[in-house]
C-alpha cells in the first residue's frame, strides 16, 4: 500500500510542486498520472522512493514513513523493493543485455562477487527469466547498443524485474518511442502488472496510451489531484478540467487516421 495523506513538496527554489494529496495505491494497482508538463506529476512518483522527500503531510510506502528518518542502510533497503524505469533507458551500451539486467542483482549478492563479476547460476536465471517477461530472451547476450530504442527499454524494464520489487515506477516510459513500439512496452507494463502483482506507476505524456493500459488514472494539475478514478471514466471534459485547455497532438500518439 502506497499511501498519500495531505502530502505536500515544496522545492529550494520556491516551487510548491504538489499540494495537499491525499491519495491510496493498493499492491497490484496499474495507475497512470497525467498532467501538463510542470503539473508535479515526477514529483509525484519520485516521492514513492525518497529521490524527493516531502515537505508536508504524511507518506507511507508498504509501511514505511518516507520522511528525514529514511537513510542509510534503511533506505538503501527501502528501495531495493521500488524498481524505477525510464525514458532514457539508462543501460551500458557496451555490455550485453544479461549483464545488465544482471546489475539488478548486485546489492544481494556477496562484496567479493559483485567487485570480480561473479553473478552465479541463481542470479543469471533469475535475469534469463526476467527477459524472458519481456519477449527478448533471444537478445539475452546482444550488446546493448545493438539494440532498438524499444528493446532497450524491455531490457530496462527485465532489469527492474530481476531486482524482485514490489512497485515498479516509470517516467514517462514510451515517450521517445514509435507507437506500434510503444504500445509493445506497454503491453509487458500490463503482463507484469498482471502476472506478478507489481504495481505500476507511470507518468504519461500521452493521454491515449494511459487510458488504454493503466487500471486507474490520477490527474494532476498545478500540483492538486484534480481526478482520481478508473481510466474507464475519464471523458473530454474531465481531460479539459485536468490540462486546462483542448487535447492537443502532442498529448496523442495514435492520431485518428493511424488508429
Amino acid at each position: 500500500m502506497i499511501d498519500f495523506n495531505k502530502v505536500g513538496k515544496i522545492y529550494p527554489n520556491g516551487t510548491e510542486a504538489l499540494r495537499d494529496v491525499t491519495i491510496q495505491i493498493p499492491q497490484g494497482d496499474f495507475v497512470a498520472v497525467i498532467g501538463l508538463s510542470g503539473a508535479g506529476k515526477s514529483t509525484l512518483i519520485k516521492l514513492v522512493n525518497k529521490m524527493h522527500e516531502p515537505t508536508s503531510g504524511v507518506l507511507t510506502v508498504n509501511d514505511t514513513v518516507v520522511d528525514s528518518t529514511l537513510k542509510g542502510k534503511t533506505l538503501r533497503r527501502f528501495r531495493r523493493k521500488i524498481g524505477m524505469v525510464f525514458q532514457s533507458f539508462n543501460l551500458i551500451g557496451r555490455t550485453t543485455v544479461i549483464k545488465n539486467v544482471l546489475a539488478a542483482r548486485v546489492a544481494d549478492m556477496g562484496f567479493f562477487s559483485s567487485i570480480l563479476g561473479i553473478y552465479g547460476t541463481e542470479n543469471k536465471k533469475i535475469a534469463l527469466e526476467a527477459l524472458n517477461q519481456v519477449g527478448i530472451l533471444e537478445k539475452a547476450y546482444i550488446r546493448a547498443d545493438q539494440l532498438s530504442g524499444g528493446q532497450q527499454q524491455r531490457v530496462a524494464l527485465a532489469r527492474t524485474i530481476a531486482q524482485n520489487p514490489d512497485i515498479i515506477l516509470a517516467d514517462e516510459p514510451v515517450a521517445s518511442l514509435d507507437p506500434i513500439t510503444a504500445n509493445q512496452v506497454m503491453k509487458d507494463f500490463e503482463r507484469i502488472n498482471k502476472n506478478l502483482n507489481i504495481t505500476v506507476i507511470a507518468n504519461m505524456h500521452h493521454v491515449d496510451m494511459a487510458l488504454k493500459y493503466a487500471k486507474r488514472v490520477i490527474g494532476i494539475r498545478e500540483g492538486l489531484v484534480v481526478f482520481d478514478g478508473p481510466s474507464s471514466q475519464v471523458n473530454e471534459e474531465l481531460l479539459k478540467e485536468i490540462y486546462g485547455r483542448e487535447l492537443s497532438d502532442e498529448d496523442i500518439m495514435f492520431k485518428p487516421d493511424e488508429e
